[in-house]
């Protein structure tokens, strides 16, 4: 048994002529949270779209489970790994337990219609994620946060050892970031699953997160834990920003402060970003 369900191997990816990610290798562990980080446009969602078999590589493959992915049948990939996209939407009218019903169709076929096993599944991501109350409501008349937790129980109810996300908390205050953070840590926690994600938050993915990945020009910048990739010196070189590295007097995680121009309770103190 692998420790990585998810590898790239001299992965390149593009759109047209546009080289996005080039000559990638990477080891995602299994069983943790992963995140992503990196300044816009450095190829986080490309990456994660390639690990969802939504984007064929030019060269290079990705392995599931020590299998190369793109000759991996769609329904046997979609019975291992679930993706969650950036602002996904549903038809109008779709109930919460409609959508989520929707994340068993990888187990349905000709021979095998709706089961019991199929309902206790669904009722059981609609538990986990707070929405049985909301389950007759349509979609499309729930808040930012509920919505979020309507997709994420539909990808739960997929069932899948892997789940991968693009920006999940995009659009959400910092109350409903945190719930879906602490529903993802939870699965995490109490079912293994192996989670990777793309967050913008860099104080949120470091309290997170086990494995931090930055990427910046398209490789692999630096790749450990949150302790060992946050310095003041990495946070430059990824990101052009000027910072200074603190421990979350909560957490004990690090906390990146940056530099910048605001108003200052102290006197004589420029923390103005360098140019």
């Amino acid at each position: 048994m692998t420790d990585h369900q998810i590898q790239a191997e001299s992965l390149t990816l593009g759109y047209d002529e546009k080289i996005i990610i080039n000559d990638l290798n990477l080891e995602v562990p299994k069983g943790e949270i992963s995140v992503l980080v990196g300044a816009n446009g450095c190829g986080k969602s490309t990456l994660l779209k390639s690990m969802a078999r939504l984007l064929k590589p030019s060269t290079g493959a990705v392995l599931l489970n020590g299998e190369d992915i793109a000759k991996t049948p769609s329904k046997q990939v979609a019975q291992s790994l679930a993706l969650l996209p950036q602002s996904v939407t549903a038809p109008e009218g779709l109930t919460v337990h409609q959508l989520v019903k929707q994340g068993r169709y990888p187990h349905q076929s000709f021979f095998k219609k709706w089961t019991d096993e199929d309902e206790r599944i669904v009722e059981e991501s609609l538990n986990k994620t707070k929405l049985q109350d909301l389950k007759d409501s349509s979609v499309d008349e729930l808040s930012g946060g509920q919505r979020q937790r309507a997709w994420i129980a539909m990808t739960l109810a997929q069932d899948t050892d892997v789940i991968l996300l693009d920006e999940p908390t995009t659009y959400l205050d910092l109350t409903h970031q945190i719930d879906i953070l602490d529903l993802l840590f939870d699965l995490n926690q109490e079912e293994g699953r192996t989670i990777i994600m793309v967050l913008h938050d860099l104080n949120l993915a470091c309290r997170y997160a086990n494995h931090l990945i930055a990427i910046k020009d398209g490789k692999v910048f630096i790749e450990g834990k949150p302790e060992e990739v946050i310095t003041c010196e990495n946070v430059h070189h990824v990101f052009q920003m000027q910072c200074q590295v603190a421990k979350d007097p909560l957490f004990g995680t690090p906390l990146c402060i940056p530099h910048g121009k605001g108003r200052c309770l102290f006197n004589n103190v420029n923390v103005a970003n360098d140019h």
